[in-house]
C-alpha cells in the first residue's frame, strides 16, 4: 500500500470529519467518532482522519501512488464543498 498524508489547520476539524464520514456512510462501511474517522472505498483505498482542536489530519492509503493521489483529491474536493464558507488551505500531500 502507498500512503500519503496532510494536515489542514482549522478550528472546525471535528465538524468536517463528521460531515465527510456521514456523507460517505450512505455508501460505504464508515466508522467515526468526533475525533477519528475511517472510510474504506470500494477500490481498496482507505481514508483515515483525525481531528484536534487546531487541525484535521488526513491519511489516504491505496495500492499505487497514482490511486492514492486520486483518492486524496476526492477527499479534498468533498471537504472543500463542506467548507465553502471558510475555504481551507490544504498543504501538499507527503508520503507517510
Amino acid at each position: 500500500m502507498h500512503t500519503i498524508e496532510t494536515g489542514i489547520a482549522t478550528g472546525e476539524a471535528s465538524r468536517y470529519l463528521q460531515q465527510l464520514c456521514k456523507h460517505w456512510s450512505h455508501k460505504f462501511e464508515v466508522a467515526f467518532t468526533p475525533t477519528e474517522g475511517r472510510v474504506p472505498f470500494p477500490n481498496g483505498a482507505v481514508a483515515n482522519m483525525r481531528a484536534t482542536p487546531e487541525a484535521l489530519s488526513l491519511r489516504v492509503a491505496a495500492e499505487s501512488p497514482e490511486e492514492a493521489a486520486r483518492m486524496a483529491e476526492v477527499v479534498i474536493n468533498h471537504l472543500q464543498r463542506f467548507a465553502f464558507r471558510n475555504p481551507l488551505v490544504v498543504p501538499g500531500w507527503r508520503t507517510a
